[in-house]
């Protein structure tokens, strides 16, 4: 019997159809294999929540009297740009008693071709014989390997039912505090949106707290001691190593706060014997970086040209559509599957075709050392962003910088692991430790292929750390100390800004749950965080000052406003530890649901009654970016779009 797939997009969709028996026959918006299976796809999300207004008319004028706004049957809508393809997919779904689920193997992959199939009202008895495809590698053998290993999908209907809770728990949360908070803002004077998530909010508060945090900063003096120590003609500088007996003089990152103690230890060392307690000589290794995920790269290309992560991902997805020189780039992942070992050739030949500057690095590339990257058990839905097989000579200059680094990182992966000499000498002088260290480069590997390489700057290590044998007794000269002050936290930029939201549980108040955000993306996803970052300017909430992103004083306001743990990213760690165990058949959707619309009530409450925040009276007044004459305002004109 001939089966129907439904893939999460069209790159899956033809890895499928190439696994397929020929002739394929193609037609608009799906592929006939030679054998009768039929392989259709999804272009993202087909369906997407329905406004408030389509659940009661009412909803299109903002009130606070309305909120919260708790649906009780959900709906959902097609999407106006997938309204074609959802059609091409329902119409087929008709046609075919056994369907296939081939969306991506994670939460939102599974949920994404699910609801499909409840929009197109499929009978119980037809959702029952729905298998499941699980594919996180496109090449051929993969494919074919893993259709040999379907599965029923209603093994899954637990990480469906998880992502369907974060979808809807969102929707809820951020419209209606969203409604609630402009609403206040225009009570107090304040024309324009402002915008609450579960995502976009913590990430306001992290940048609403590091201007605070310099705004405040009072510089302090603080002190550091070298030992001189003469041998051979040059001098072996050791620096002091305070005992605990300094704790009393030191702040909470071990910098000496007080000048009289470090210059009475500089008076007790000098002319003293300086022995060696410890001598350590060592070669390290280190391996070549991973290949990028997405986060990764927009890291590094924020860092390298000043580019921020929309600018990055709109030119990936060029890469990726348009040239077809990328792999798939809403990557999490930075692994390789093994499979993909034995392409090395055809894509390093690509990426010398493709640019000039890599030739010399595919040349010197030794395509018969594996690294680290290639790892199947660490790639799940997708893998590493890595250049294709396919080259070109189209690309525009972002395109081509961004397409440098992917490539520059992916040939690393074919270099031998960099080589440090590294030394360290203990001495005792005057019953106080001073230690001396030193590192230089040996041996660059993978290095070579960074063209600013500060590594390769080292001085002579055998002058700065002589080989000296424990034991050994040779005089300190004299005590240096140098006058330091403490330096403010600097400015997130669009780098530091990403590194945080991928980082997040270092900001995380309850330590319990910080965990919970190690082990998962972060706040956001690959798929999100430019987006996000993106609204966040657009509502005026976040400004660029060169490279420094600062809070406007509209984000203070709001972030003064909102109750402290909106502005904090530990309700995603509480949330994620529930759909989690949702997904492991540990937790159930209703009680989180239950939670939230409670939650929401009591918010909505607090809003109604209480009095306008002072932090909202103070924002300054913004213009009405909205056409003149319609007699609405910005609250009662805008639609809320659903965003994290």
């Amino acid at each position: 019997m001939t089966r129907l797939f439904i893939a999460e997009k069209p790159s899956l969709g033809r890895a499928i159809v190439a696994a397929l028996p020929k002739p394929h026959k193609n037609h608009e918006g799906y592929v006939v294999a030679g054998n009768g299976d039929t392989v259709t796809w999804c272009i993202g999300h087909l369906l997407e929540q329905a406004e408030p207004e389509a659940y009661d008319e009412k909803y299109k004028i903002w009130r606070l009297d309305d909120l919260p706004i708790l649906p009780q049957q959900w709906i959902l809508k097609p999407r106006k740009s997938a309204a074609k393809q959802l059609g091409v997919v329902k119409k087929l779904l008709k046609q075919f008693d056994e369907i296939v689920h081939a969306g991506d193997p994670d939460r939102e992959g599974q949920l994404l071709v699910d609801e499909v199939f409840s929009h197109a009202k499929l009978s119980e008895a037809k959702k029952k014989r729905i298998q499941r495809l699980l594919i996180n590698d496109l090449n051929a053998s993969a494919v074919k390997k893993a259709l040999s290993a379907l599965r029923s999908n209603m093994d899954f209907v637990p990480l469906s039912v998880s992502a369907l809770a974060r979808s809807r728990a969102d929707w809820l949360y951020g419209m209606n505090m969203s409604r609630a908070y402009t609403l206040l803002g225009k009570q107090a004077g304040y024309q324009g949106v402002l915008s609450v998530g579960r995502v976009q909010t913590p990430v306001l508060g992290l940048v609403v707290r590091r201007d605070r945090e310099i705004e405040a900063f009072i510089p302090k003096p603080f002190y550091q001691l070298d030992a001189v120590i003469p041998y051979q003609g040059t001098d072996i500088l050791a620096r002091w190593q305070p005992s605990e007996a300094c704790q009393p003089w030191q702040d909470e990152e071990g910098r000496v706060l007080a000048r009289n103690l470090v210059e009475n230890v500089a008076r007790r060392i000098e002319g003293q014997p300086a022995t060696v307690t410890k001598s350590e000589r060592k070669t390290t290794k280190q391996s070549p970086p991973l290949p990028y995920s997405l986060s990764a790269l927009q890291i590094d290309a924020a860092k390298r040209f000043n580019m921020s992560a929309a600018d990055v991902l709109a030119c990936c997805q060029a890469l990726y559509e348009k040239h077809k020189v990328i792999t798939y780039p809403r990557s999490d992942c930075r692994y390789l599957p093994k499979g993909h070992f034995k392409e090395a050739q055809s894509v390093s030949t690509a990426i010398a075709k493709t640019t000039d500057a890599l030739s010399t690095a595919v040349n010197n590339a030794n395509l018969s050392l594996k690294s680290k990257a290639w790892n199947d058990s660490k790639v799940e839905a997708h893998h590493a962003i890595i250049p294709t097989s396919k080259s070109s000579s189209a690309l525009s200059g972002r395109e081509r910088d961004v397409y440098e680094l992917i490539a520059r990182q992916y040939l690393m992966q074919f270099y031998p692991p960099a080589e440090y000499a590294e030394a360290k000498l203990d001495f005792e002088i005057a019953g106080g430790l001073f230690i001396a260290k030193g590192k230089k480069l040996m041996s660059p590997g993978w290095r070579a292929l960074l063209s600013r390489d500060k590594s390769a700057q080292n001085e002579d290590i055998e002058s700065l750390v002589p080989p000296l044998d424990k034991g050994t007794v040779l005089t300190c000269a004299r005590g240096n100390i140098k006058d330091c002050m403490t330096e403010p936290p600097r400015y997130f930029t669009e780098a530091t800004l990403l590194q945080a939201m991928t980082g997040i549980a270092r900001f995380v108040k309850e330590p319990s749950l910080k965990k919970i955000l190690r082990d998962t993306d972060g706040l956001g996803t690959e798929a999100t965080r430019a987006g996000i970052l993106d609204l966040l300017f657009k509502r005026s909430l976040l400004s660029r000052e060169g490279k420094q992103i600062r809070s406007t004083a509209s984000g203070k306001g709001l972030i003064d406003a909102l109750p402290e743990k909106a502005a904090y990213p530990d309700m995603t760690a509480q949330w994620e530890r529930q759909l989690h165990d949702m997904a492991e058949k540990k937790g159930a959707y209703q009680p989180f649901m239950t939670a939230l619309e409670s939650e929401l009530n009591v918010l909505m409450q607090t809003v109604r009654h209480g009095s306008v925040p002072d932090s909202l009276r103070s924002l300054p007044a913004q213009p009405n970016r909205f056409k003149k004459g319609k007699g609405r305002s910005p609250a009662k004109k805008r639609r809320y779009k659903t965003k994290a």
